[in-house]
């Protein structure tokens, strides 16, 4: 994660309790182990905070946002589905290159949201993922993909190739996300189109 500089108090809360989430998990992590995380008494992270769930929701939803705004700027481009598709992927990766841990949190602790929240998000989620389809649709609708591609399954294996990404790429390695995204882009987008 970035350096604490300039950053709120509440800022500070969220990222230091994003840490926390991805070392335990959001379930084993409590508002004490938050506190004593930032060296403070656990009283005074409620004048922050309202609760262990306030920060997962705004780690789940900011994340939901930076992917939403990236998605959006590929599909404003005037360029085929396959270089839409691709400019897709990047961006996804870039977007959790970002702040990793946030990313690893929202990947992975998103089920402990309550509702209406937990419903909202996946509706989100959805949409993003759907969103993503469309382009596949489009790409086999004007003969850039094959036909034979079943749109669901090609989507589901784009996102579980690139939603891994957090657990195992290291920021000090010598390929950049943007790097990282084309190479993964080029298998993913090449599967698809037609020989």
């Amino acid at each position: 994660m970035e350096a604490a500089v300039n950053l709120t108090r509440k800022e500070q809360v969220i990222r230091s309790a994003a840490e926390l989430f991805r070392e335990k998990g959001y379930a084993a992590s409590s508002m004490r182990d938050l506190a004593q995380k930032l060296g403070i008494e656990a009283a005074s992270l409620y004048s922050h905070i309202k609760s262990k769930e306030e920060i997962l929701q705004h780690l789940c939803f900011d994340m939901a946002t930076e992917f939403r705004k990236s998605l959006m700027e590929v599909e404003k481009k005037n360029v085929t589905a396959s270089e839409k598709l691709k400019l897709g992927i990047i961006g996804h990766i870039q977007v959790m290159a970002k702040d990793l841990t946030a990313s690893a949190v929202f990947m992975n602790e998103h089920r402990h949201l309550s509702q209406p929240f937990l419903r909202e998000f996946l509706l989100l989620r959805i949409n993003y993922i759907n969103r993503f389809k469309t382009i596949i649709e489009e790409g086999t609708r004007n003969g850039e993909f094959k036909e034979t591609i079943d749109k669901k399954l090609a989507v589901m294996t784009l996102f579980s190739s690139l939603n891994w990404m957090p657990m195992w790429y290291d920021p000090a390695s010598k390929i950049d996300p943007q790097n990282l995204g084309q190479q993964l882009a080029d298998m993913l987008v090449n599967g698809l189109r037609k020989i």
